[in-house]
């Protein structure tokens, strides 16, 4: 297995809380948490993508509350 380019958020800036994102060969999107680095997501760009949009468009806000 390659290893993986581990890019961080540019929202996390110095905290502990950080978020990151590495390209796969296979196309795929890892995700991982710096709290817990061994716990890896696997997404698919086109799920990361709607993820985010709606995030942004607050589909999710009712999950905070």
């Amino acid at each position: 297995m390659a290893a993986l380019n581990w890019q961080k958020s540019s929202y996390s800036s110095e905290s502990v809380n950080c978020v990151y994102l590495a390209a796969a060969a296979d196309r795929s999107i890892k995700l991982r948490e710096s709290d817990d680095p061994d716990v890896v997501i696997t997404t698919t760009p086109d799920k990361l993508r709607a993820l985010l949009h709606g995030i942004k468009r607050g589909e999710f806000d009712h999950l905070t509350r």
